[in-house]
């Protein structure tokens, strides 16, 4: 379960829209880039295994999908 999720819009205009977005999963502190286009680079740690990186960017779709998109 991913604890503390945490989001900022960085940049937010017709062409590009960003969130750096932060969040903890099995007591490490993961950061990552959220663009428009669904894309994520993640910025910590440096390196994830294929499976747990998958995982994660489900996870953080999901929850953009909810925080960024879905009208409340």
């Amino acid at each position: 379960m991913l604890t503390h999720f945490q989001l900022k819009e960085i940049k937010n205009n017709m062409i590009n829209q960003e969130w750096e977005f932060s969040f903890y999963y099995k007591k490490t502190r993961y950061r990552g880039k959220y663009y428009k286009n669904g894309d994520i680079k993640w910025l910590s740690p440096s390196s994830l295994a294929e499976e747990e990186e998958k995982f994660l960017s489900s996870c953080v779709h999901d929850l953009m999908l909810y925080h960024v998109y879905e009208d409340h």
